[in-house]
């Protein structure tokens, strides 16, 4: 069993973070603060453009909070996370590059919490999924704030209150994931994403994540003056893949995107 929190496998423009603790992926406080260290030094290099966040095995892909670490030390359940709180992906600092989420396996509690800081979920056909923080006394602070922006009100209540288990087929059914593979190809289908995406122009995704982040609780009349206002758009506004992506149209060619 790894005593590591997480293994880096960096793949051109791609980082792949395999949580790998124990045998269940669990994640202490300071086990979250050093992923907190890792998502703001994934942010702030221009080499890494994309994330696949995965687990190691087939079982878990992470219980969440390290509930026998807290047995042990007494650690608190408002410990210091970190910036961006539990796992980093709560609520990270002016982070708008795309990460996509490979579940392979139970995510729940804090786990599952993580996933939904991800920007597009694929799960194994196995995975399963609960907050049944409810069982041992401790309020799953994340789910409570995203969750019931995720899915139907009535659904997160229920599987907050009760800590039931979602299968992949029911969070698949509330758009809580984006696609269900066979068990073992989830990190092959989120290569295939990043593929995807990596041939894009590289300007949109950060202007789409800071768009999307900066008009989440607004009315979408003002959402209209928040995005005038942001400084990916005008980045992307401004840019030569801009006028490279019409010229490539009226051409009929693929565009040759720059990044600039």
């Amino acid at each position: 069993m790894s005593d590591k929190p997480f293994v880096l496998n960096q793949r051109g423009p791609v980082l792949e973070i395999t949580l790998s603790k124990g045998k269940a992926n669990a994640i202490s406080a300071e086990d979250s603060r050093k992923m907190n260290r890792m998502w703001e030094a994934f942010r702030d290099n221009p080499e890494q453009r994309f994330a696949i966040l995965t687990g190691k095995g087939e079982k878990f892909f992470s219980a969440g909070w390290d509930l026998k670490n807290v047995a042990d030390t007494g650690e608190e359940s408002d410990s210091d996370y970190g910036s961006g709180g539990f796992g980093g992906l709560n609520y990270p600092r002016n982070f708008n590059k795309p990460v996509i989420c490979a579940v392979n396996g139970i995510a729940c509690g804090g786990g599952f919490e993580i996933m939904l800081g991800c920007d597009i979920i694929v799960a194994e056909e196995h995975s399963t999924f609960a907050l049944p923080e409810i069982n041992v006394g401790v309020l799953p602070d994340c789910g409570v704030v995203k969750l019931r922006r995720r899915i139907p009100y009535h659904v997160a209540v229920e599987l907050m209150m009760t800590g039931r288990w979602m299968d992949a087929e029911e969070a698949m059914h509330w758009g809580l994931v984006n696609h269900i593979v066979p068990q073992g190809q989830g990190l092959a289908k989120a290569r295939e994403i990043v593929e995807q995406l990596a041939a894009g122009p590289p300007l949109l995704y950060p202007a789409i994540k800071q768009v999307l982040r900066m008009t989440e609780m607004v009315t979408e009349h003002e959402a209209f003056s928040v995005h005038d206002a942001c400084s990916a758009v005008e980045t992307v506004n401004r840019s030569e893949d801009m006028k490279e992506g019409a010229k490539a149209f009226a051409e009929k060619r693929n565009p040759e995107w720059k990044g600039k």
